[in-house]
Formats: structure tokens, C-alpha cells, sequence
């Protein structure tokens, strides 16, 4: 695998949650990208409670690594390791303000991050909202693998729906409509997977147990209940890895007959 990026299309569907649960499940070393355009820094803030990062360093470093000719040499030292885990993450913007001026960094960091699947690396980026000003919206195309995520609920799904048809046009437009699928938080409450997928026409990669007592471990760095690691929501983050790998697998091999059938 290499680089899987999440995104959302409204609302608060759990799209830093579930980019940092897949991460900490991850089978391979994997950095997480926090690229939400709002300056939220949601996993310092949440799952690590407030508590003083061992960086200062942030994304907006690397534009000015970008500039100098020096992204590759530089992103690793932006990186900060998670305890006890194969986690490296690279922090977000500090506010929305400072995400407007990364727009010309997305595409050439997206390359980085590809290189890093040479190092046995996987990269998952948390894009946050999409339409907002400074959405990371070169790195979606890039991805070997973009998650539109949503709730089962009508207005969610309303409003997704939009954004599917413009991210279909999108990836369609760049040869790789293999590279976009949907992550459902919550499937079944009330609509499953496949009535998901009709309505996205997009298709459903994995579903997330709807598993609040669990999820606020992630988003809110809550103690974690008896029994955390055979939760639902761990139990199906875990097949959600493996779905997502036998995606990216399935998206490139279709990518690579298109190419071979284009000589």
C-alpha cells in the first residue's frame, strides 16, 4: 500500500477518528498526515488531551522545505513517533489562515509521500471537509486510494452524494476512478453499505461499527473501556485494514491493464 487519503463532505462524520484508528491498526510503519484545512489539530488536542507535542515542527515547515528545494530531506524530520507504536505523524496546520498557503506544497508532498512505500512506509492523511478554503484537494486525486467518509443518515448521505459526483468526475477526469471508494461510519443506522454505495455510486471499501465509547478513546483520548482492543469499532477497524489493502491492490492492478491496453 502507500498513500490512502480520508476525506468528508459535511458535517463531523469521524474522519480524524478513523484515520487515526486505522493508523495505530496499521500492519506496516504508517504516517499520519493531519491536512484539515480548519487549524483544528484534532489529535493533539483529542487523543493526546492537550498535551505538549515533542515537535513544534507542522506541514506548513514543509512548504518552505518545498521552496528551498529540501521536501524529501525535511519531511522526516517533521515527523513525531506515537509511543508504543509504528505511528509518525505530521501535525497540521496551527489555523485556517496558515492552510491557505498550502496549496502549492499538496502535489509535490504527495510524490514524497509515495517514495516512502520504498521504506516499507504507508501514508493515511486525514483531509478533513472538503469545498473549505485550503483543502488539501491535489493530494485526493494523488492517492492510491481516497475515502469520501459519511454516515448512513439521509442528511448525510444528501450531502454526499454531491461531493461523489464531483470527486467521480474528478478521478475519472485522471484515469483513476479505481482509486476512489466511500468509508461508512456507522452502516446500518439506518442504511447499510450497499444502499450507501447506490446512492454515492461510489464504492463502499469498509464500514466502521457505530461504537461511541470506543471512538471517544481516539477523538477525545477518553480512558479506554474494558475489553477496547475486541470492541466493535476495533474489530471492524481491523477489517477495514484489510479491506482497504485488498483495494489499493485490486485498484492498481486495473490501473496497470488500463496502461498496458493504452501502449
Amino acid at each position: 500500500m502507500a498513500l490512502i487519503v480520508l476525506t468528508s463532505a459535511n458535517g463531523s462524520p469521524g474522519v480524524t477518528t478513523s484515520a487515526l484508528a486505522l493508523a495505530l491498526s496499521w500492519p506496516r510503519p504508517v504516517v499520519l498526515v493531519d491536512a484539515d484545512p480548519t487549524g483544528a489539530r484534532a489529535v493533539p488536542a483529542g487523543y493526546f488531551g492537550g498535551a505538549q507535542m515533542p515537535t513544534d515542527a507542522t506541514v506548513v515547515d514543509l512548504a518552505v522545505s518545498h521552496r528551498h528545494g529540501t521536501l524529501a530531506e525535511d519531511l522526516p524530520r517533521a515527523l513525531m513517533s506515537f509511543p508504543d507504536s509504528q505511528v509518525q505523524y505530521l501535525a497540521g496546520a496551527m489555523n485556517h489562515q496558515q492552510a491557505r498557503a498550502l496549496d502549492e506544497l499538496w502535489e509535490p508532498l504527495s510524490a514524497v509521500f509515495k517514495s516512502l512505500e520504498n521504506n516499507g512506509q504507508d501514508v493515511i492523511v486525514d483531509a478533513g471537509r472538503l469545498g473549505l478554503v485550503g483543502s488539501p484537494t491535489k493530494l485526493l486525486t494523488q492517492a492510491d486510494l481516497a475515502l469520501l467518509t459519511t454516515h448512513s443518515s439521509l442528511p448525510a448521505l444528501v450531502a454526499a452524494s454531491s461531493w461523489a459526483q464531483s470527486l467521480r468526475d474528478a478521478f475519472t477526469g485522471v484515469g483513476a476512478i479505481e482509486s476512489l471508494g466511500a468509508l461508512v461510519v456507522g452502516p446500518g443506522k439506518p442504511y447499510g453499505s450497499g444502499e450507501v454505495a447506490k446512492v454515492l455510486q461510489v464504492p463502499v471499501v469498509a464500514g466502521l461499527t457505530w461504537d461511541p465509547a470506543s471512538a471517544e478513546v481516539y477523538s477525545l483520548g477518553a480512558k479506554r473501556p474494558k475489553k477496547f482492543s475486541s470492541s466493535g469499532l476495533n474489530k471492524s477497524v481491523r477489517a477495514a485494514v484489510q479491506s482497504i489493502g485488498s483495494s489499493v491492490a485490486r485498484s492498481r492492478q486495473q490501473l496497470a491493464v488500463g496502461e498496458r491496453s493504452a501502449l
